[in-house]
């Protein structure tokens, strides 16, 4: 993690608490204005959930479990809040649900902007990486609470 991450972490940990490491650090969204319009999402209250292909975890990024806590930068790479995995669920992306799709918290919430928006993100994603792209591949969708800074934790 880098220094201010964990200086973050350090400062949550002594006014709370809190033993132990966070898992990492990381941002939303793959450009810096995604990851500052979601990490608002974030701090309002509104975006609870988040969603990765497991093709994308690996030894120096493992899939998230319950429990986990995570540094949350913005577009900056600031930390702006820590969170805990809450729920971990994986499989296919395309068996994204209306709940789910409203915790992402993203656009109006539905689940037809939630697929387009996925797709739109998932496709530039692999276009990138020079690999296929299909809304059947294998995915972690994740669940999380807001646990610092106090003024926006659940």
């Amino acid at each position: 993690m880098s220094p201010d991450s964990l200086a973050f972490w350090r400062a949550y940990c002594e006014a709370t608490g809190a033993q132990g490491k966070a898992k990492g650090e990381f941002g939303f969204g793959d450009d810096p204005q995604l990851a500052d319009e979601l990490i608002e999402l974030v701090l309002i209250g509104r975006k609870r959930a988040t969603v990765d292909l497991m093709r994308n975890f690996n030894d120096e990024n493992p899939v998230p479990q319950v429990g986990d806590h995570w540094v949350v930068l913005d577009g900056s790479k600031r930390p702006r809040c820590i969170i805990q995995s809450t729920d971990i669920d994986i499989k296919p992306l395309n068996k994204v649900d209306d709940q789910f799709a409203y915790d992402e918290g993203e656009g109006d919430r539905s689940l037809a902007y939630w697929k387009k928006a996925h797709d739109d993100y998932f496709s530039r994603e692999a276009e990138r990486k020079d690999l296929t792209y299909h809304d059947g591949l294998e995915t972690v969708f994740e669940r999380f609470k807001v646990l610092w800074p106090p003024e926006v934790a659940d």
